[in-house]
């Protein structure tokens, strides 16, 4: 009782000493946080422009062809289980006269986000750092290294496995000798940027958890009960992430999603401690 106290004394010093700041203030920090994110995304976004020739010959455009090199690793290490040909190569095509032009500014500013994504974290991090006690800050700073390394993994994984194997069995897919697949450029940047950022999204999912678990609005019991109806609610999120709907790409996503709901699971704090 007598720390307890001491802790709650030491509290209400703090916030008896810390300057109050209106509502008007608050929204001037916000204003000028959300100023220099915007400062550091048209900066990435200039730099991503620049090189964006180079990363789309070398990068984006690789899992286009047999020479990508998680085709080669996957059929290497699998000892001939995972056997890609070694003649597949996709064309991409253009059908409208600015497509190429605006793509270039679209995938430059997706990339640039991508780039931020850290930055924006010191930003929030920065904002609601003073609204916290010191215990609580080794918490909160620990989810969000958590929350930006989940986030990179999650596009990681999107652009190695996810992306490149539900586009290679799409192209491959062949419903007549007749059809011949011609990839616009819209289509497969688009379904690349949607693939890579939601799957940098929905890996928060953890981090999410964790923090609902911190404000009392779940625990473990919950989420276990609840498993099936999120498995379900899963299942119609990999639909939605991959509009092909082919049951391969859902898999591919969905396999993961229900891996980060397991982690959810292990990471929330128990009902106990909740309340």
């Amino acid at each position: 009782m007598e720390v307890k106290e001491n802790v709650g004394s030491k509290a209400e010093e703090l916030l008896e000493s810390m300057p109050e700041l209106t509502f008007w203030d608050h929204l001037e920090v916000l204003r000028w946080a959300l100023f220099r994110i915007a400062c550091v995304l048209a900066v990435c976004t200039v730099v991503t422009f620049i090189s964006m020739p180079y990363i789309f010959d070398q990068y984006i455009m690789a899992p286009t062809t047999s020479d990508f090199f998680v085709y080669k690793w996957l059929a290497e290490v699998s000892g001939g289980l995972f056997s890609f040909s070694d003649d597949f190569h996709v064309q991409i095509i253009n059908i409208n006269v600015a497509s190429q032009f605006f793509t270039h500014i679209s995938t430059s500013l997706s990339l640039g986000l991508v780039l931020v994504f850290p930055y924006v974290i010191y930003e929030i991090w920065k904002f609601i750092r003073p609204a916290l006690f010191d215990h609580e800050v080794s918490h909160i700073r620990s989810a969000f290294v958590g929350g930006t390394l989940m986030f990179y993994l999650g596009c990681t994984i999107a652009y190695l496995l996810i992306f490149p194997f539900t586009f290679r069995f799409l192209t491959e897919y062949e419903l007549s000798a007749a059809i011949h697949n011609q990839i616009d450029l819209s289509s497969y940047i688009g379904n690349f940027v949607m693939m890579v950022m939601v799957m940098g999204i929905v890996f928060e999912m953890p981090l999410l958890a964790w923090v609902l678990s911190c404000l009392g609005l779940v625990n473990k019991s919950f989420l276990r009960e609840y498993k099936r109806h999120a498995v379900v609610g899963l299942m119609v999120l990999s639909a939605i992430i991959t509009p092909s709907g082919d049951p391969f790409s859902m898999m591919l996503v969905f396999v993961p999603l229900y891996l980060l709901y397991e982690l959810s699971i292990l990471v929330v704090k128990d009902e106990t401690l909740a309340q």
